[in-house]
């Protein structure tokens, strides 16, 4: 097993380096105004952080092997691997910039199952970033069940449902872990949090 893998096994390094790579944003060294920008940016952080493993974006769960039928999503924002793909990590991003609140909360909470699923598969110490700079993500009244998720600190568990739209109502999956989305300052106008899976 090489060693930065051995660190990338380590939780506590790895947070390190999410906590490293949002300084960089708090510092105004990188500049983020959409999803896409977030994912090439961590990118090359990690892979100067990890240079003995592949960074790649946009991998599809069957590169690994796996029946995308068996997963919510079918692509993984950013996989981290070793050379014979007996180690990985898989990250999750998103930032919302086009409203659609409880649809772009619904979203973050599969994104959260994609992980649990990667997780049965092998995947270790996977990440769920989001950032936002509209405060109706973490702020205000909660006229359903996904808002109390993200506002107000309620654990991200059981099942989630489809918040509007024909389906609305209806239970999409399940979250089987125990979660919290505690927002953070990442810079001035925006907020941030992850979460460990």
């Amino acid at each position: 097993m090489s060693n930065s893998y051995q660190k990338l096994r380590s939780l506590e390094l790895v947070q390190n380096y999410f906590e490293e790579f949002i300084d960089e944003i708090r510092k105004g060294n990188l500049q983020i105004y959409n999803e896409a920008s977030i994912q090439y940016e961590l990118a090359i952080f990690l892979r100067n952080k990890l240079p003995d493993n592949f960074i790649q974006l946009e991998r599809n769960v069957s590169f690994f092997g796996l029946n995308k039928k068996n997963f919510e999503k079918k692509e993984i924002d950013i996989a981290i691997f070793n050379k014979n793909k007996t180690e990985k990590t898989a990250i999750e991003i998103k930032y919302p910039t086009n409203g659609q609140v409880p649809e772009q909360m619904f979203s973050f909470c599969k994104d959260i199952k994609f992980l649990e699923q990667l997780k049965e598969h092998g995947f270790v110490n996977n990440v769920f970033l989001c950032l936002a700079d509209e405060k109706s993500f973490w702020e205000g009244n909660s006229p359903s069940p996904i808002y109390k998720f993200f506002r107000e600190k309620h654990p991200i568990t059981g099942n989630i449902s489809k918040p509007t739209g024909k389906e609305s109502g209806e239970v999409k999956f399940h979250i089987n872990g125990n979660y919290l989305a505690n927002w953070k300052l990442a810079n001035n106008s925006t907020m941030y949090f992850t979460i460990w899976i």
